[in-house]
């Protein structure tokens, strides 16, 4: 199976009431789990290459790693840039062949969070790629880029729908009431809000922090519209899991194939519970 452009998949996600999960990259290892995740339910899937990984790695040799391993997937893969903050950054994905681009200009003046956007978006667009943008405040830590929770603000239904035809984004990311990282109390996300955007935008909606998130809400929200789901932080917990079990049972080990092995055991079925919790299990036929 070939790579798939992030709006060609979340258009059909959308239309048919399921979510795909997105989920961030970091290393071989975790790249493998969440392939071998999809591979098992036959779920489409994205892998979201941050900035944390880019400043450890770089996002050229971050893509030519996943490209290694994708080559034999059986299942639609999408790679998206997530959280880029500049112009720069997005063009250089988009000629490193990534399907799905976004720009994160939620901290600047909203002209010019729009107008870069647009710029953004008609480069993606006359490669068939996709591309996300945000707007409103999403509170938390998430690679490195924070927005104190106090501050975080409800995207409106006005402010979404002006935004979404300026910017002319594929899909969207809102603030409905969750936040980048570990939850410091059981997140309330706002139903209300998220219906009179999905009608106002009529354009898929991305939920970012999916991590922590209640799953009666997280289904809630899907059959609202959301179509894509961000995950990180769950899966990053459960890898280091792992790894510490695997140590702690065999202090002695050395090899990293060993202990390794164990930490991506347990970040594939985390991302396997995610899949089947987002509806996408399965979907990879209709690709």
């Amino acid at each position: 199976m070939s790579y798939i452009s992030g709006k060609i998949l979340l258009e059909h996600a959308a239309e048919n009431h399921y979510a795909v999960g997105a989920f961030s990259v970091h290393n071989a290892e975790t790249v493998k789990a969440i392939l071998a995740a999809a591979e098992k339910e036959k779920a489409p899937v994205i892998l979201m290459v941050g900035q944390k990984v880019i400043q450890y790695m770089g996002l050229e040799h971050m893509k030519e790693m996943v490209d290694s391993l994708v080559k034999e997937a059986s299942v639609p893969v999408c790679v998206h840039l997530d959280h880029s903050r500049t112009f720069e950054q997005n063009v250089q994905a988009i000629h490193a062949g990534f399907q799905s681009v976004m720009f994160d200009g939620s901290q600047l003046p909203y002209e010019e969070n729009v107008e870069i956007t647009r710029s953004i978006a008609r480069i993606a667009h006359s490669l068939g790629l996709g591309m996300e943008g945000e707007i409103g405040k999403i509170g938390g830590t998430e690679d490195d880029i924070s927005v104190e929770e106090k501050n975080a603000m409800l995207t409106t239904a006005d402010e979404a729908v002006q935004f979404s035809q300026a910017s002319g984004v594929d899909y969207l990311a809102v603030s409905i009431g969750t936040a980048h990282g570990v939850y410091k109390v059981e997140p309330k996300l706002n139903f209300e809000r998220l219906e009179e955007i999905v009608e106002a935008v009529q354009k898929p909606i991305v939920l970012h922090g999916g991590s922590g998130v209640p799953d009666e809400q997280v289904q809630q929200a899907i059959a609202r519209g959301v179509a894509k789901v961000n995950v990180d932080t769950e899966l990053r917990q459960a890898f280091t899991a792992g790894l510490r079990e695997a140590l702690s049972a065999n202090p002695e080990e050395i090899h990293p194939a060993n202990y390794l092995t164990e930490a991506m055991k347990r970040m594939e079925e985390k991302t396997a519970e995610k899949i089947r919790l987002f509806g996408s299990a399965g979907m990879a036929k209709f690709f």
